[in-house]
């Protein structure tokens, strides 16, 4: 069972006992993938069991081996088997794949007040009518963020249960709750329920629709009103994620409850810390379920930026969201002995009475647990001695958890670390901040030229961002890794610096061995961004319950706010379409419509054949005509991308359809604007509209000289009648020889490792430590 490491100090060990735990026998939890749904009485449950039956010789060993049954929204199942096994029921008829049991791992009241969204136009029974089902770690049911208070019962769609076993309960709020654990193996910090140990959970789901909170903070920093995007909208909770992350067979058991519940969106902050070709990813074959049945799933890009090609979670039915920044940032000011000050980033909740000793970590080396000047000037936990750094400020040469200086009885940090000094902080377990490397070796040559080097790290301040909204650095860009001509990611949302609730048992800094407690933290990440996107797709869904998951989609992109393309040259690759803008997509006046059609017309071209194909759409009626490989040009998606082999002319021809969701009678005329070396031609350039619903197509040539090694260049097509303007990005860019007659599996990207490998949710969302 593949895995990858969650980047804790704590975490080898968990993992090392999970992999005893997982491989102690030869049989490892597989998801057995299977045809379409038979019609009229079928028992999924019955059915799954007789196969493992036959494979297994007895029925006592096919229930032991039995995890689950998916069978409410899709067909298959997932169970313990040994290698023979899996090739056993690999040959049966009906069985189209089986999978190993991958552990992913998970991607956070200024935010909606900073997009012009302060309060909804909608009413509380529209919004109410809204169900967002979240996969993600549970989360804390007693919240102020999930209060009830007069709000009526659930819909009558609603179909879910809440399993809460003696400690868990759900409202009118939350009004379903489930969790999956195909390991069976629990921390101990965990709960055997949708309760959440972790935060992550709780986080997200009172950013997409937690209710109004007077008076939240952080120790007093960010205080004001918090709340979700849609506080009136429903709560449905899929506990997937766990200390060790989140296990493949549980997001599909998850997806399929969730379908069968009845909720409207799914919202995913989670994913690998690449992107997986579509037949081998969950979270791209359970969204295209979801999508079967009208549902949007919106998704965290990732945090492996700000490299190219990082970008997880890129299948085109679903919502794909980077990161960026508010105008809000968090800082704390070092002041030196001599006078100087250096403001660093940091969510500093302590104060310091006074100054205090100033001492390099490099001269306060524990040599009896084997540390070495070079090896505590990084303060890495256990490396520092007590008889030095206690009472003192410790300066150090990278970022860490602050647990090094917290043990050795240290009173306060100063980090260099210019990679983690740019766009977003972390709270740390003592005072603390992180300045660039260049300002900490000007600290360093204080403390060497003083005989008694003194310090003082003041309590954290906020300061307002202009440059906001930027994609933040650990944001995962494009290109898309699979489908070079999908734009991703589609779009950008407030990620960094986000407060929200937060699980009292979680630690509120990143120092996993923290034991103060809050009830809101501050936290960033894709993860953060992600329920931001998932609030305003439920704020389109509750204004139009019959628009499809494509329509909402299509309003979010060409609706969004425009965003600086001089603070960023990766360009569309960081932020899609814009930044999202939830007021405006409720009336964007054409959509791009897509249907399940159309996505197997696009992953046919993509390389797929039909056996490929249905290892996602799980039909045996899924048919790919032709496989011969082709562009993904015709598939109406909001955005276009040309990815042009070095070497060869630009040149591509695009088709699109447009359905008017605007003014019955209503006139559009294109307009755009390219880069001169391109030559962009739109037919017609004038599309007329006598009815609401009606559609109209109209195709774009984009030509221009030979290109190699050219990075990303873009524009945009817009139509505009006066009232709306449907705004699409186009972007032009270099791929290698070859690489635009794709095969369904992913390109190779390249990434740098982060050094450091501290604790708490930013090394299980991938922020910090290894993917």
């Amino acid at each position: 069972m593949a895995k990858w490491r969650l980047g804790s100090l704590l975490y080898p060990l968990l993992i090392a006992a999970l992999f005893v735990h997982c491989h102690g026998n030869d049989r490892k939890v597989h998801i057995v993938y299977m045809g379409d749904l038979p019609r009229g009485d079928f028992s999924a449950e019955s059915t799954h069991h007789s196969m493992l039956e036959s494979v297994l010789g007895s029925t006592s060993s096919a229930k032991e081996s039995l995890v689950y049954s998916y069978g409410r929204s899709f067909n298959g199942f997932a169970a313990k088997l040994s290698d023979e096994e899996v090739g056993k029921l690999s040959e049966m008829d009906g069985v189209i794949s089986v999978i190993p049991n991958h552990i992913l791992k998970i991607h956070t009241t200024r935010s909606w007040d900073f997009m012009g969204f302060s309060k909804g136009k909608l009413s509380a029974s529209q919004e109410g009518n809204a169900i967002i089902g979240l996969l993600d770690t549970g989360v804390w049911p007693e919240s102020e963020s999930f209060n009830d208070e007069g709000m009526g019962p659930p819909p009558s769609k609603w179909k879910g249960i809440c399993q809460g076993e003696g400690n868990f309960t759900c409202n009118n709020k939350i009004i379903g709750a489930r969790y999956y654990n195909s390991e069976n193996w629990y921390y101990e910090t965990d709960f055997k329920s949708p309760r959440d140990s972790e935060g992550h959970g709780t986080h997200t789901a009172s950013t997409a629709a937690g209710r109004e909170v007077q008076g939240a903070s952080y120790y007093g920093l960010a205080e004001g009103v918090a709340r979700g995007g849609v506080p009136n909208a429903r709560i449905a909770v899929y506990k997937v994620c766990w200390s060790f992350g989140c296990a493949t067979a549980d997001i599909l058991a998850a997806f399929d409850d969730a379908i069968a519940d009845g909720v409207d969106i799914l919202s995913v902050s989670l994913g690998a810390p690449w992107a997986f070709p579509y037949m081998e990813d969950p979270i791209a074959i359970g969204s295209f379920h979801a999508m079967r049945y009208g549902i949007l799933t919106s998704n965290s890009a990732g945090n492996s930026g700000p490299y190219p090609y990082s970008a997880s979670n890129t299948a085109p039915w679903t919502l794909t969201v980077a990161a960026s920044t508010i105008d809000r940032k968090f800082i704390a000011n070092v002041v030196l002995g001599n006078g100087k000050v250096f403001t660093g980033l940091s969510i500093n909740s302590f104060v310091l009475n006074g100054t205090y000793p100033l001492v390099w970590g490099g001269d306060a080396a524990n040599y009896s647990a084997g540390a070495d000047p070079e090896i505590a000037s990084y303060c890495v936990t256990g490396s520092l001695n007590s008889y030095i750094v206690q009472g003192k400020i410790v300066f150090c040469e990278t970022i860490w958890d602050g647990s090094g200086i917290l043990i050795a009885n240290g009173v306060g940090t100063i980090m260099a670390d210019s990679e983690y000094s740019k766009d977003f902080g972390f709270s740390y377990p003592l005072p603390a901040t992180v300045i660039t490397t260049e300002e900490g070796q000007e600290i360093l040559d204080y403390i060497r030229s003083t005989q008694n080097p003194i310090a003082t790290i003041l309590v954290g301040e906020t300061w307002k961002d202009i440059m906001a909204a930027s994609v933040v650095s650990f944001s995962s860009r494009g290109p898309n890794p699979i489908s070079p001509d999908i734009l991703k990611p589609d779009l950008t949302a407030p990620g960094v610096d986000i407060l929200a609730s937060w699980s009292p048992v979680s630690p509120p800094s990143i120092y996993w061995g923290d034991t103060r407690s809050v009830n809101f933290n501050i936290i960033s990440g894709t993860s953060m961004s992600c329920p931001h996107a998932s609030a305003a797709a439920a704020y389109v869904k509750a204004a139009h319950p019959d628009w499809s998951p494509a329509a909402i989609k299509s309003a979010l992109m060409t609706t969004a706010y425009i965003m600086d393309s001089r603070k960023h040259p990766d360009l569309e690759f960081a932020y899609g379409s814009g930044h999202i803008n939830p007021l405006d997509a409720t009336d964007p006046g054409l959509v791009y419509d897509a249907s399940v059609a159309d996505y197997i017309n696009f992953l046919c071209k993509q390389g797929y054949n039909t056996t490929t194909l249905r290892l996602i759409t799980g039909d045996n009626s899924s048919v790919c005509n032709s496989t011969e490989p082709g562009r993904a040009w015709d598939l109406n998606y909001p955005t276009f991308a040309l990815a042009v082999e070095d070497g060869q002319p630009i040149q591509g021809v695009f088709t699109r359809t447009v359905t008017n969701v605007g003014k019955p009678n209503s006139t559009y005329s294109v307009s755009m604007y390219m880069p001169s070396t391109v030559s962009v031609t739109v037919e017609p350039s004038v599309l007329s509209f006598s009815a609401i619903g009606e559609t109209k197509t109209f195709t774009i040539k984009v030509s221009g000289p030979k290109i190699a090694q050219q990075p990303i260049v873009s524009g945009a097509i817009m139509w505009k009648d006066g009232t709306y303007v449907v705004r699409s990005p186009l972007v032009v860019y270099n791929i290698l020889p070859g690489a635009a007659n794709f095969s369904p599996y992913s390109m190779t990207k390249l990434q740098k490792t982060p050094k450091f490998e501290g604790s708490s949710v930013y090394h299980k969302n991938g922020i910090l430590g290894r993917d």
